[in-house]
């Protein structure tokens, strides 16, 4: 039987800035769905991995935001990082974009691999708008709770860091992210890297540079790619 999230030990940091959102109602709605959910279907990411990427980016270490919407639902992908998967499964077609368009910014062949961990690492928070969804069905996990969650987490790192990235990719992140202040953040905004838009601007936007660029000019070390 899984722990529901609400009981899943998160990263310290995130824990102590999470916490009252991890008491409201909503959540605790959330967090009885999830455990059900877990224990009557198959599930993705593993219960483990729910909140990964928090564990592998803590609060004070955020310096971008890679916005992605649902966990990949196919067999063994989801790892809980937005657009990455386990380096024995195949990159999907966005991933497989992304890496296109970071050779291409870059000028270079990166070293990356497709579980990314190495940019969560870094400080890059790979976070889903829905952080779970039952295997091979899409979008089975939309409007139960996990959205009002992560405006939460949005909101809290636009109000309480400065000088962030945030990578929103396609008109749902756009939307999703439209709260944050570009004054105080950058916003990189572009179409999605999936096949069916990448071509009409994704390719060509370079994120990763210029998310560099910014950092740098106020004093941050920037990310490798």
């Amino acid at each position: 039987m899984m722990e529901s999230p609400a009981e899943v030990m998160v990263e310290t940091s995130w824990k102590s800035v999470l916490r009252e959102t991890f008491l409201t109602p909503r959540f605790q709605e959330l967090s009885a769905f999830v455990k059900e959910e877990y224990e009557n279907h198959r599930v993705c990411p593993p219960g483990s991995a729910i909140f990964r990427a928090f564990d592998l980016c803590p609060f004070d270490k955020v310096k971008v935001v890679i916005l992605g919407q649902d966990p990949y639902h196919g067999e063994s992908q989801a790892n809980g990082l937005s657009f990455s998967v386990q380096e024995t499964i195949p990159p999907p077609p966005s991933l497989i974009n992304i890496f296109k368009e970071l050779e291409s910014d870059l000028g270079h062949s990166p070293k990356t691999d497709r579980t990314l961990e190495s940019w969560a690492k870094q400080g890059v928070l790979m976070l889903n708008s829905i952080l779970t969804v039952r295997l091979g069905d899409p979008a089975s996990h939309q409007k139960k709770g996990w959205e009002d969650f992560t405006d939460q987490v949005l909101k809290i790192l636009g109000n309480q860091k400065e000088h962030l990235v945030f990578m929103l990719w396609g008109a749902y992140a756009q939307k999703k992210g439209a709260f944050i202040d570009p004054h105080r953040h950058l916003v990189i905004q572009s179409p999605h890297p999936s096949p069916l838009s990448s071509y009409r601007g994704f390719f060509g936007s370079r994120p990763f540079t210029r998310a560099n660029d910014y950092l740098i000019s106020h004093g941050i070390n920037p990310i490798v790619w």
